[in-house]
């Protein structure tokens, strides 16, 4: 148990069985009345961003996640399979906590899970990988322009933009936060 004048961002709650990260948060002082901590708090299961008040000397549950390093395996219906590395248990990740990430999922990709109990709350993926490339735009028939880029399309399905000497076939190095070229490997 924390309380509230305690918050920084970052932090897990537990409110009302749901887990938040805290955004911000920031005392607020009025010329009438008590002060009070304003947060802003993304719900884990949600994502989205609220908006809540606490007394000042609120006491909160703040909870501990723990991060697992898990392989990516492969797609079990609508689920992700993972093997945690650690003890080599089979963990199904759902969908919508892999979101827009499964862009960059292929097999044997190692990423970092943050679990509460036996619930995945989130995964991050590595900041860089390397990815074949499946398809790309034909180059245009156009005068030759410098920094002229094409679309292509990885492995995994994810479409980049890359410089217009990438071919299908090659492996290049994408950063995975922002889905941007590298470059060739």
């Amino acid at each position: 148990m924390i309380t509230s004048n305690q918050l920084t961002p970052g932090m897990v709650l537990s409110l009302d069985k749901q887990l938040y990260r805290v955004e911000s948060s920031v005392k607020v002082t009025l010329a009438k009345g008590n002060p009070f901590i304003k947060t802003k708090l993304r719900s884990l299961q949600s994502g989205k961003v609220i908006e809540k008040n606490f007394q000042l000397t609120q006491e909160l549950e703040d909870v501990e996640l723990v991060k697992r390093h898990l392989e990516y395996l492969y797609l079990e219906g609508k689920n992700f399979l993972f093997l945690d590395i650690d003890n080599l248990e089979q963990i199904l990740v759902p969908a919508d906590v892999i979101a827009e990430q499964v862009h960059f999922l292929k097999e044997g990709v190692l990423i970092e899970a943050l679990f509460y109990g036996d619930t995945v709350f989130s995964i991050e993926l590595p900041q860089f990988l390397e990815l074949m490339v499946a398809q790309s735009e034909a180059p245009s028939e156009e005068r030759q322009i410098a920094n002229q880029t094409k679309k292509a399309i990885l492995e995994t399905g994810a479409s980049i933009t890359v410089p217009r000497f990438i071919e299908v076939g090659d492996v290049i190095k994408v950063d995975t936060r922002n889905s941007e070229y590298i470059q060739r490997v």
